[in-house]
């Protein structure tokens, strides 16, 4: 049976290390808000506001991109499950 209490600790500290993460990233590099935008949200900023961006390209880059990010938010899910005391 799968410990609630153990799975709250694990997802509470999850989410405070990948919104810190995120963050500091997006701080130390603000140049990446239109990538995150385009292949993330399928939106573009212009002069006429915020536009689709629903293109092949963004769609295999996207998805790319976000399986490696998944990859890496599962592997880092599983260390802190693994580590944190039950």
């Amino acid at each position: 049976m799968i410990n609630i209490k153990h799975l709250l600790k694990v997802a509470a500290a999850w989410i405070s290390i990948v919104y810190v993460i995120c963050y500091t990233f997006v701080g130390m590099f603000p140049g990446s808000r239109p990538g995150f935008m385009m292949y993330g949200l399928h939106m573009g900023w212009s002069d006429m506001g915020w536009t689709n961006v629903l293109t092949a390209g963004t769609f295999i880059w996207g998805l790319v991109i976000w399986n490696v990010i998944a990859l890496l938010a599962v592997w880092l899910f599983a260390a802190l499950f693994n580590s944190i005391k039950k």
